[in-house]
């Protein structure tokens, strides 16, 4: 007997990590820690694709999901380029202290 878990199940785990993200986003000033939370988002949402492609056996959800990977690649590569150069600038990566585009 194995355990299979319902949609509501997935979408439940979906739910409670996006809002971790959504909290760590909130609260955090760390530029590091703000990507690890928005790609945690990113990764529920793909959770939640997969519950509903499972769901609806169909291949719409994985499609999506590659998707939403492909957009999490590049905003990390864009994201951390742009977190090097800043700390290499200010030797700080705290958000409060980002106040102009200019360094």
């Amino acid at each position: 007997m194995m355990f299979e878990p319902t949609l509501e199940q997935y979408l439940i785990l979906g739910a409670i990590t996006f809002c971790i993200g959504v909290f760590g986003v909130m609260v955090r000033r760390n530029a590091i820690t703000l990507f690890m939370c928005v790609e945690l988002m990113l990764n529920s949402v793909n959770l939640t694709f997969m519950a509903f492609s499972k769901y609806r056996v169909d291949l719409d959800g994985h499609i999506f999901s590659f998707f939403v990977m492909a957009v999490a690649a590049a905003e990390a590569a864009v994201g951390l380029a742009i977190i090097l150069h800043v700390f290499r600038h200010k030797r700080s990566v705290n958000v409060d202290e980002m106040d102009r585009l200019q360094l």
